[in-house]
């Protein structure tokens, strides 16, 4: 019965796209168009650059230096801070894939990799500036307040995952040094003989390989969006919470929730077009970009299922992230008078060369910081 039950589903959305064809193809042509314009220019190079560091021994270089801040604050080894500012920069499914790689190299336990993957999955920074604050909803001074929001719910949701799986390691700081960091780097480079050529040519090839398979889930979610659109399936249920909740929520509104749940751009669309209060509709794209949809839940899914990481501690720290994203873009406009920033942003979708330049500056921003502050750490424990 069960067996049945699984097969279903499928075999309705096919017997649907069978029959709407043209729907399925304008779906499916949307999907692709962000998948070129956005989500390849915003995670291609680093995908890229990340097998190459990963190779290079560079992360082991670097877990070294910052285990002083990632062990008391996340329980989680050095290495980890790599994973944590390339989500940052890149976003979805960057944070799943390093958290894999670490696993699958005994670099992280399951505990410590179901731990990271919790607060790893975000939209990139060019992501949410560009196509939802500026060429969505058309003020891209707002996108600070949404980066913000999405950001510092995402370190709360990792300060507060570093109680989950109990007294396993200690949170004290091991003591660290230049020289030790050098070992590892020596040790990681000894453990990988693969000329740079070959080296790089991994890279690109495993990088494109993966970048097919994130469009490949971005145009299959865009179609299943568009099927329930069509056969008024998400209008339905829209129509039934409006008459149970007594019109306090209307059935357009539902209907964007319903798409923010399935998909975080379609969703990010939908509610721009369904709430008219700006502070609302803020909150609600950040709870949605917090969320990631259920297209990014088999993302993360696809690549995380080899390393034998359990998903439920992800589903928990996706839905308080949203939460702690919603309520703290209403505290920023509550603090903030909008419009007070002056950055300068056309309205409009972002370029390749816009998208590349602002992830490589806060890739290099979070690097300085998370080093800075790891340095400080040590001098406090050491000055003890």
């Amino acid at each position: 019965m069960a067996s049945i039950l699984r097969v279903i589903p499928f075999f309705l959305l096919a017997i649907g796209m069978f029959y709407y064809p043209q729907a399925v193809v304008r779906s499916a042509a949307d999907g692709l168009s962000l998948w070129w314009n956005y989500v390849v220019p915003a995670l291609l190079p680093f995908f890229i650059l990340s097998e190459l560091l990963l190779a290079s021994g560079f992360v082991h270089f670097l877990g070294v230096l910052m285990e002083p801040l990632m062990r008391p604050v996340f329980r989680l080894p050095g290495q980890a801070s790599f994973v944590v500012a390339m989500s940052l920069t890149s976003g979805i499914p960057i944070g799943a894939i390093l958290t894999t790689r670490l696993c699958q190299e005994n670099a992280l336990t399951q505990i410590e990799g179901e731990r990271l993957l919790t607060f790893t999955c975000n939209p990139s920074p060019g992501f949410m500036f560009g196509a939802v604050a500026s060429s969505m909803l058309l003020k891209p001074e707002l996108g600070i307040v949404l980066v913000g929001s999405v950001y510092l719910g995402n370190i709360l949701v990792g300060i507060l995952f570093r109680f989950y799986g109990g007294r396993g390691t200690s949170s004290s700081p091991a003591p660290t040094s230049l020289g030790r960091a050098f070992q590892a780097l020596r040790k990681a480079q000894g453990q990988d003989p693969r000329p740079f050529g070959q080296m790089f040519g991994d890279a690109v090839r495993q990088s494109v390989n993966t970048i097919l398979v994130v469009g490949g889930f971005i145009v299959f979610f865009s179609v299943l969006v568009n099927m329930l659109e069509t056969y008024h399936i998400t209008g339905g249920i829209g129509t039934l919470i409006h008459g149970l909740s007594g019109g306090l929520v209307s059935g357009q509104e539902v209907s964007a929730l319903v798409n923010g749940t399935l998909e975080a751009t379609l969703g990010c669309r939908s509610i721009i077009d369904s709430f008219s209060s700006l502070n609302l509709t803020i909150g609600l794209l950040a709870g949605v970009l917090g969320w990631g949809g259920l297209s990014a839940f088999a993302q993360v899914a696809s690549f995380t299922g080899s390393a034998n990481l359990r998903f439920l501690p992800f589903v928990i720290g996706r839905v308080l992230h949203s939460i702690f994203a919603f309520l703290l873009s209403q505290l920023f406009l509550t603090l903030i008078k909008i419009p007070v920033f002056d950055l300068h942003l056309a309205p409009g979708p972002f370029g390749f060369m816009e998208t590349w330049q602002m992830s490589s500056w806060i890739f290099c921003g979070i690097m300085l910081c998370f080093l800075l502050l790891s340095l400080g750490v040590r001098v406090f424990y050491s000055s003890k």
